[in-house]
């Protein structure tokens, strides 16, 4: 088995976030439903931009690439993949990835949709509602999955919010396959209950064909995906993956492996001001904890930490030094 250069290396739709807060009433003029990723169209998108606050603030995103930036701020080495065009908001996303020390190598897409983007309206309670234009990010290949950069990983995670386009599925698979033939773990994320019930089916297929090895996932999406309650879902899912790390918002999160649950309590915050990237943050101290051969539970306490870090403020991606911050409440990562 070779040497890791990455601890965790993920893959996902490589996405500028347009964020703003808006005012009660704002989601039922729109027909919007609250906390839910709707896809728009390139013109649905120009329409509700024009319509966004003025405030309105543009940071990378995409749920893999903010958990690449969290492994990175958490002393990790990152790479993530994923496409972009060869436009201002795809230099953007690569000039913050640079910036923040997470390897990027795919080439941008020349003759095509535009760099992704997604419209992030903020409730005043914190909620996110998402309205996702996927543009370029739609347009990642198997020919964009490198084995080299997936064997040079400990561990690759891909988000379930990627599983749409054909190419995409293949890319998807091709990755898990190299991990795989490297010894490596493959993992992924549920992302979205609206992902889970277009792709339920699949997502067991992943899960029960040990394609992929470890699943990521919140309350909604769990029981979205074995169609019952949360506790069903919780024995479901122990028979089915190897491993499974379920968060529970202000309950903390769980993990589930060889039928053992061992479950941590949430880090308090003084405000929740933005749940943008909880999920994806946790998955970033869970995962560099595993990379580095931690045990469940300083897994399950790092990722917590870095979730309560993403949701003190807006933006969905770490502002202070989780390294700093995890040495600071004894999480050794």
């Amino acid at each position: 088995m070779a040497e890791a250069r990455f601890d965790v290396l993920t893959i996902g739709n490589a996405i500028v976030d347009v964020i703003a807060p808006i005012e009660p009433g704002f989601l039922e003029r729109e027909g919007l439903s609250e906390g839910i990723m709707h896809l728009v169209d390139a013109e649905r998108s120009e329409y509700l931009y024009q319509r966004m606050p003025a405030d309105k603030r543009q940071i990378s995103g995409g749920s893999s690439a903010n958990t690449a930036a969290g492994v990175a701020s958490l002393g990790g080495r990152a790479a993530f993949v994923g496409k972009v065009a060869a436009d201002p908001l795809g230099d953007v996303f690569a000039d913050d990835l640079k910036r923040i020390g997470v390897h990027y190598g795919v080439s941008r897409l020349v003759d095509g949709p535009a760099t992704a983007r997604s419209m992030i309206l903020l409730s005043p309670d914190g909620e996110r509602t998402m309205n996702t234009y996927l543009g370029a990010c739609h347009q990642l290949t198997p020919a964009d999955i490198r084995e080299d950069e997936i064997g040079a990983a400990t561990v690759t995670y891909m988000e379930g919010f990627l599983w749409d386009p054909t190419e995409a599925k293949k890319a998807f698979v091709t990755a898990a396959h190299y991990a795989h033939k490297h010894e490596k773990a493959a993992s992924f994320t549920l992302s979205d209950p609206f992902c889970v019930h277009r792709y339920r089916d699949e997502f067991l297929d992943l899960i029960r064909s040990k394609t992929m090895d470890i699943v990521f996932g919140n309350i909604e999406e769990l029981k979205a995906l074995y169609q019952t309650d949360f506790h069903g879902a919780v024995q479901a899912i122990a028979q089915d993956a190897e491993l499974a790390a379920i968060t529970m918002g202000a309950q903390g999160a769980m993990a589930i492996a060889n039928g053992e649950i061992i479950t941590v309590p949430a880090y308090a915050v003084p405000e929740v001001v933005d749940v943008t990237g909880a999920g994806d943050l946790f998955a970033s101290g869970f995962l560099l904890a595993l990379a580095r051969e931690r045990d469940l539970r300083t897994a399950l306490q790092a990722g917590c930490l870095a979730a309560s870090e993403v949701i003190s403020h807006i933006g969905a991606r770490p502002v202070a030094d989780l390294q700093a911050m995890a040495a600071g409440h004894g999480i050794g990562v």
